[in-house]
C-alpha cells in the first residue's frame, strides 16, 4: 500500500541505493491533465510539489551501502509486513470456528486447513505481489493508482472503464484502512482475558481507548517513534517463529500440511462449507497489498529479503504450531495463538501483540494518508488540507479530515461487533476485491505495454485471478455477517469519487468552450490602451493555452494591467516524483506576458513558494514582495431535470463546499493572494 511515517523514516537511507532496473524505466512522463483531472478553479489543476531530498552526488562507501539496506529491511518488517504479521492472531482461530460450526475438527480438517494457509501464503504473496508486482513499477513507487497511472500511460488514452477500477480499487482500500485498526487492536486486547479472565469486560473500552489515542497523535507526527517500529515487529515475528517451533517440536507430523494435496482433499471433503472456510483462510493473507504499496518507500530488495529472510517462516511456523498444539489439545482451539505460550511469558506476548497490532494500525492510517493525497491529486477528490508532520521527511503528512472520519469509521466497528471473530467477517471482501482490480490491472498494463502478448498474460495472471475470485466469492457469503461494511463503504467512496472526477471534467469542458486563445489574447493586449500598473502578477490556470478567467475578471473589473503577468499551470505528471530537469519551464509570450509551467508527481505535496526556487533556475526574475497571485475560484451551481445525473451534480458542488483554500492547498502567501469568483452552472 501507500507510504507510512516509519517507511518515510527510512526513506533517506534508500537514497544511497541503487535499485534494479524496473519495468518502468522507459516511462516518458507525461501530465495527467487530460487523465482525471480537474477541478473548481483555476488552480486546480490537481498538482503536487514537494521538498525533494536531494541524492548525494558521491557513491556512499561500502559500509554505508550495508547499513542502510539493513535498516531498509529493519523498516520494511515493521510497516509493509506489520498487517499480515498480526494474521495469525485470528486468521487459523477462525478457519478452525468455520469447520467446527458445521463438523468436527480432527486431524485431516487441521492438516487442511494449515495447507491451505500456508499455499495461500506461497501463491499470493509469494508469487503475485513478491515475485511479481515488486517488479512492476512507476518510477519506483507501488500501489493500485501508480498502477493505474502505469496503464493509463501505456493505454495512450482515457478509458472510463480503467478509471472506474481504479476508483474501486481506492475506495476498497479505504474500507481495508477501517477494519484493520480495529480488528488487529481487538483481537490482540482480547487476549488480557486469559490473564485475568474478569478483564473481558474491558476489552472493548480499552479497545476503544488506544484506537481514540493512537488518531490522536497523528497530528503531532509518528517520526520520534518511527524508528522503533522496525524492531518492535522483528521481535514480533521472532516471537512467532519461537513458538511455532516450541510447539511443531511436540506434534512434528504437522509439517506434512506442505503438501498441497491435504488442502484440495479437505476442500473436496467439506465441499458444502468450503467456501466459508475459504473466507477464513484467506485472513492469513490481508495485508498483502501493502508489500506493493510501499515499493518505493525501501524498494524491492529489502521487501524481498524481509519476507524470505524472517516473515514468511515465522508465519509458516507460527501456524504450524498451532495447528501442532490443536491436534495435541483440540479444546484449545477458540483462542490457539494466546494458548501457544506458556502462561508465565503470557502477559509478554499480549503487550507485544498490542505493540506489533498498534503498529500495524499505524502502517495502514498513514497509507490512507498516502492514498487520499494521491486520489486528490489525480483528481479523485477534492482538495483537502494536507499538514506535514516532518521538516524534512516530505512523506510524513497528516489529513485531518480522513483522520478524524476513519476514527468514526474504527469506533463504530469496535462498538458494533465488539469482538475480533465479528470483525473477522467483514475482513476479508475489502481485501480481496482490492487484489483482484491490482491483478485485472496487472493484467492490462502487460498487454497495453506490450510486455507480454495476451496468451501468455493471461496464463500468468490467470490462476491468480481465478484463486482471488474463489476467495472473493467465499468472502461474500459473509455479508450478511458484517460484509456488508467494506462494501457500504466502498460504495460510498466510489460513489464520491466518480461524482467529484465527473463534475470537474463537466466544469471544464463548460469552460473550453468559454474559452479565449492566450495567443490571441496576448497580441490584442499589445494594442491595448489598458492602465498599467507596476509589479508582477502570477495567474494560476489549468489550461496554458487558455486566458485565465481571473485575467479576464481582472481587465473587465479593475481595468489594470500588471507591468510583467505570469501565466502559471500546475500539472500533475503520471509518476510519483518529478525529475529536476522537468520540474519547471519559462516562456515569453511577450513582453509583458509570459508562461511559467511547474510539473510535480501524484504523490508529492503542494507548495508553489518553494518551487519557486526552480522558477527562477529556468529564468524568471520577479521580486515576491511586488508580486500578486490571482486565483479563479468557480461555483457550482446545479442545474437540469430530477435524475442520477442531477443527483451527481449536486453530490459534487457539496465536496465543492469542503474542498480546501487554494491559498493554503497550494502553500501561497497567504497576504499576496487575491481571489475573483463567478458561478458555473453544471
Amino acid at each position: 500500500m501507500f507510504a507510512s511515517a516509519t517507511a518515510m523514516h527510512f526513506h533517506r537511507c534508500r537514497r544511497v541505493l541503487r535499485t534494479s532496473p524496473t519495468m518502468s524505466k522507459n516511462t516518458t512522463p507525461k501530465p495527467a491533465k487530460s487523465l482525471a483531472n480537474g477541478s473548481t478553479s483555476d488552480a486546480d489543476a490537481q498538482i503536487d510539489i514537494a521538498e525533494v531530498l536531494r541524492e548525494d552526488d558521491a557513491p556512499p562507501p561500502a559500509s554505508a551501502h550495508q547499513a542502510s539496506f539493513a535498516a531498509l529491511t529493519i523498516g520494511a518488517v515493521g510497516v509493509v509486513y506489520g498487517d499480515i504479521g498480526t494474521s495469525p492472531i485470528y486468521a487459523f482461530r477462525e478457519s478452525l470456528k468455520a469447520v467446527s460450526e458445521h463438523g468436527t475438527i480432527d486431524t485431516p480438517s487441521v492438516l487442511g486447513i494449515l495447507s491451505l494457509l500456508i499455499w495461500a501464503l506461497i501463491l499470493i504473496v509469494t508469487m503475485k505481489y513478491v515475485l511479481f508486482l515488486l517488479r512492476v513499477d512507476n518510477r519506483g513507487e507501488g500501489g493500485i493508482l501508480a498502477l493505474y497511472t502505469m496503464v493509463r500511460l501505456a493505454v495512450g488514452r482515457r478509458s472510463v472503464p480503467i478509471l472506474i477500477l481504479a476508483i474501486l480499487g481506492a475506495a476498497l482500500f479505504f474500507g481495508d484502512a477501517i477494519i484493520t485498526p480495529a480488528i488487529s487492536v481487538l483481537s490482540a486486547v482480547e487476549g488480557a482475558v486469559l490473564i485475568a479472565p474478569t478483564l473481558e469486560e474491558w476489552v472493548v473500552p480499552t479497545t476503544i481507548g488506544i484506537l481514540v489515542a493512537l488518531f490522536a497523535v497523528q497530528r503531532s507526527g509518528t517520526g520520534k517513534i518511527a524508528g522503533l517500529f522496525g524492531p518492535i515487529t522483528a521481535l514480533w515475528f521472532l516471537a512467532l517463529g519461537a513458538l511455532g517451533v516450541w510447539n511443531i517440536v511436540a506434534n512434528p507430523s504437522v509439517l506434512v500440511a506442505f503438501n498441497p494435496i491435504y488442502g484440495v482433499q479437505f476442500l473436496l471433503e467439506h465441499h458444502n462449507v468450503a467456501l466459508l472456510i475459504l473466507g477464513a483462510v484467506f485472513l492469513a493473507v490481508t495485508g498483502a497489498e501493502a508489500l506493493y504499496a510501499d515499493l518505493g518507500h525501501f524498494g524491492r530488495r529489502p521487501i524481498m529479503l524481509a519476507w524470505f529472510a524472517l516473515v514468511f517462516p515465522a508465519l509458516v511456523l507460527n501456524y504450524l504450531g498451532q495447528g501442532a498444539l490443536v491436534l495435541a489439545q483440540p479444546e484449545m482451539a477458540e483462542n490457539v495463538f494466546f494458548a501457544l505460550c506458556p502462561p508465565e511469558l503470557l502477559p509478554f506476548l499480549v503487550a507485544l501483540a498490542t505493540a506489533a497490532t498498534v503498529i500495524a494500525s499505524q502502517a495502514v492510517i498513514s497509507g490512507a494518508f498516502s492514498m487520499g493525497r494521491a486520489a486528490i491529486q489525480l483528481g479523485l477528490l477534492p482538495r483537502l488540507a494536507i499538514r506535514h508532520t516532518s521538516a524534512n521527511q516530505s512523506g510524513q503528512i497528516y489529513i485531518g479530515a480522513l483522520n478524524w472520519a476513519m476514527l468514526f469509521g474504527v469506533l463504530w466497528l469496535v462498538m458494533r461487533f465488539e469482538n475480533s471473530s465479528g470483525l473477522a467477517s467483514a475482513y476479508g471482501i475489502a481485501v480481496t476485491g482490492t487484489m483482484i482490480v491490482t491483478t485485472i490491472l496487472a493484467l492490462i498494463y502487460l498487454v497495453a505495454s506490450r510486455t507480454l502478448p495476451l496468451f501468455w498474460a493471461m496464463l500468468a495472471i490467470g490462476p491468480i485471478f481465478v484463486i482471488e475470485s474463489i476467495f472473493l466469492v467465499s468472502n461474500l457469503a459473509k455479508v450478511a455477517d458484517g460484509g456488508y461494511v467494506p462494501l457500504l463503504v466502498a460504495l460510498v467512496l466510489s460513489t464520491m469519487m466518480w461524482a467529484w472526477w465527473r463534475g470537474t471534467q463537466a466544469v471544464m469542458r463548460k469552460q473550453h468552450r468559454q474559452q479565449i486563445s492566450l495567443e490571441s489574447f496576448v497580441k490584442s493586449m499589445g494594442k491595448s490602451s489598458v492602465h498599467v500598473v507596476n509589479g508582477t502578477a502570477f495567474f494560476l490556470s489549468p489550461d496554458p493555452d487558455v486566458a485565465p478567467t481571473a485575467l479576464l475578471h481582472n481587465l473587465k473589473h479593475n481595468r489594470v494591467l500588471h507591468e510583467e503577468n505570469i501565466l502559471l499551470t500546475i500539472e500533475t505528471l503520471r509518476t510519483p516524483t518529478a525529475n529536476e530537469d522537468e520540474r519547471a519551464t519559462y516562456e515569453m509570450l511577450s513582453p509583458r506576458f509570459s508562461r511559467l509551467t511547474l510539473r510535480f508527481g501524484f504523490m508529492e505535496t503542494p507548495n508553489v513558494s518553494a518551487a519557486m526556487i526552480h522558477a527562477r533556475k529556468v529564468g524568471l526574475k520577479f521580486d515576491v514582495m511586488r508580486s500578486t497571485f490571482f486565483l479563479g475560484r468557480k461555483r457550482p451551481v446545479v442545474t437540469g431535470t430530477f435524475g442520477a445525473d442531477r443527483a451527481l451534480n449536486r453530490l459534487y458542488a457539496l465536496l465543492s463546499r469542503f474542498s480546501a483554500d487554494p491559498s493554503d492547498y497550494y502553500y501561497l502567501p497567504r497576504d499576496r493572494v487575491v481571489e475573483l469568483g463567478e458561478r458555473v452552472a453544471i
